[in-house]
């Protein structure tokens, strides 16, 4: 049973790194660098924090290894319980990671368009600016076409820890719930693209439920033996 907790509490550990790098990457660096429908002075912000923009795409890599060994952690810690949604949650995990790790070259594309290299001066200024935020808005909408996969593996996540005993019921059922939060704001971004606000009941319940899931695991590990499903 203690070998069970640690393994619980690791998984815990790589969830925070996932939500502290992730968030890094996105509070502490893109938002305060890319202005939207600015290419100017997104363009003038990244070449004057090109360190800094260096250091956000380096905390997006780390936050995807993180991500991955999280979902194995949990299929060693839930596959006693049922094997094959413990495995259909990391199957989706990685269709996730996949997609957003080749997504972020879009990412770097910006940097490389606006580093002064020769070869870019057939580009006039205007230009360049105007195709590195191209490819920042690329890398927005490919990490919410990977949100399809990111949303999807906490179902099955949320399901076997509901009926495994595992976690608390409510927090099996908050996670599953968060994955519709997830989906929603998908569909929002594709279909309703001027409606942010009806995304926002959704991912309050995946922020809550992702933050509680994390913390329980960190600290409290697993309540006790798992039900075995049926598989």
């Amino acid at each position: 049973m203690s070998s069970i907790k640690k393994t619980a509490r690791i998984a815990g550990v790589l969830y925070l790194m996932v939500v502290v790098f992730g968030m890094f990457a996105e509070v502490g660096v893109r938002s305060n660098l890319i202005i939207p429908k600015d290419a100017a002075t997104t363009a003038q912000n990244i070449m004057a924090s090109a360190s800094l923009f260096r250091i956000g795409f380096m905390s997006d890599l780390i936050m995807l290894a993180c991500y991955l060994l999280l979902a194995y952690t949990l299929y060693v810690l839930l596959k006693p319980a049922n094997h094959n949604l413990s495995l259909l949650f990391v199957l989706l995990t990685l269709a996730s990671v996949a997609i957003m790790s080749l997504n972020m070259l879009n990412q770097f594309a910006a940097l490389l368009l606006l580093s002064g290299d020769n070869y870019l001066t057939v580009f006039s200024v205007a230009q360049l600016q105007a195709l590195a935020m191209l490819f920042l808005n690329l890398h927005k909408y490919g990490y919410f076409i990977a949100q399809i996969f990111f949303g999807l593996w906490l179902l099955p996540l949320g399901y076997v820890g509901f009926k495994s005993g595992y976690f608390p019921k409510l927090l099996g059922i908050l996670v599953m719930l968060a994955c519709f939060g997830h989906l929603i704001q998908y569909f929002q971004i594709f279909l309703f693209p001027d409606y942010e606000v009806i995304s926002y009941p959704g991912l309050a319940v995946a922020t809550i439920a992702e933050l509680s899931l994390c913390f329980w695991l960190l600290i409290k590990g697993v309540k006790d033996q798992p039900t075995h499903l049926a598989q």
